[in-house]
């Protein structure tokens, strides 16, 4: 395999992994942003991946590096999530209902962690992994020296 496939490959993944850390982190700050009676304020959001090619089996890619690198990971779009808005009782405040409550992004706390810690995994997952491919690439130049 081309060292450069690799690096990209691990570029892409990590490019990936940012914007996923990026995007749980902007729903834990906007979890409790108010939203308006009018329905206008934020809504939770989720990163979309995927790969640019699922025609073959995967053995096929370890043996055809353009293929290889198509199997590396994209962001296909960020989308909003289909959640409801929580309800937090607020009775001060200038967007209350009658019933003294506002409504929040329904944004799961737990969950925005969660993918905050996975994402970071996976980065130095593929700092890793970018790391061997320098590495044994620095190895090969010393052998042809």
């Amino acid at each position: 395999m081309d060292w450069l496939t690799s690096f990209a490959i691990s570029g892409a993944g990590m490019k990936v992994e940012q914007t996923r850390f990026n995007v749980a982190a902007l729903n834990l700050a906007n979890a409790n942003a108010v939203i308006g009676r009018d329905g206008a304020g934020f809504r939770p959001l989720s990163v979309i991946t995927g790969t640019t090619n699922y025609s073959a089996p995967f053995k096929s890619y370890m043996q055809n590096e353009q293929m290889l690198a198509s199997y590396a990971p994209r962001i296909q779009g960020i989308v909003e999530q289909n959640v409801s808005p929580r309800q937090i009782s607020m009775p001060g405040h200038p967007e209350a209902d009658d019933k003294g409550f506002v409504q929040v992004p329904g944004v799961n706390s737990t969950l925005e962690m969660l993918n905050i810690i996975t994402a970071l995994r996976a980065y130095e997952g593929n700092v890793v992994a970018m790391n061997a491919a320098k590495s044994m690439a620095q190895k090969a130049l010393d052998i042809g020296s």
